[in-house]
């Protein structure tokens, strides 16, 4: 993703001589998106017992064993994994996704409730871009940080050190330490 926090679809070279061919930032991107998806599908169906199956499959899905005493229950559904930063106690309840590949970083003790949303992708809002790029930027969450059941955070937020976000809330700007911030936040501020 480049600084501009737009990753091209397509080769632009290729594209601009009207070729629609993938890019390789992009299809470097979609491979590891399959090899995620095939790793997150074994470990969906493992014994929620099997402690030493589950660490192996994470190790490759993150590229690196669970910090000490971080707990993940699956289902549990990322797009990349190598880049999610857990600190350590962090605890993530069942059916959470995190669509990592801009990044995310999770403080020392932050806790997520079950069907937790993070996303660090989208598209551009403009018709003509939607379909040439993809947008993204990192979510940073601090530590001690509570995440309420089907909270969605999008690209780009910080969440400041012991802050509670809300059970169902979506989260699309950054949130100061020590508040309770809830609400939908889905208002319809433009349209073409």
């Amino acid at each position: 993703m480049t600084a501009d926090r737009f990753m091209p679809i397509h080769d632009p070279e290729l594209l601009a001589r009207g070729e629609r061919v993938l890019g390789p930032e992009f299809r470097a991107m979609s491979e590891r998106v399959l090899q995620v998806t095939e790793l997150t599908s074994r470990l969906n169906v493992l014994a929620f017992d099997d402690e030493p199956g589950k660490s192996a499959l994470f190790e490759q899905i993150l590229g690196r064993p669970l910090p000490s005493r971080v707990t993940i229950y699956p289902p549990f559904f990322t797009d990349h994994g190598l880049r999610i930063d857990l600190a350590e106690r962090v605890f993530i309840n069942q059916n959470c996704t995190l669509l990592d590949y801009a990044g995310i970083r999770l403080g020392a003790g932050t806790m997520v409730g079950p069907k937790v949303t993070f996303i660090t992708l989208g598209h551009p809002v403009d018709p003509d871009e939607r379909r040439q790029y993809l947008t993204g930027a990192p979510i940073d969450v601090g530590e001690n940080v509570w995440i309420g059941a089907g909270a969605t955070i999008l690209p780009g937020v910080t969440i400041g050190r012991d802050a509670v976000i809300a059970a169902g809330a979506v989260v699309a700007d950054d949130v100061p330490a020590a508040v309770l911030v809830a609400g939908p936040k889905a208002t319809v501020i433009r349209s073409w």
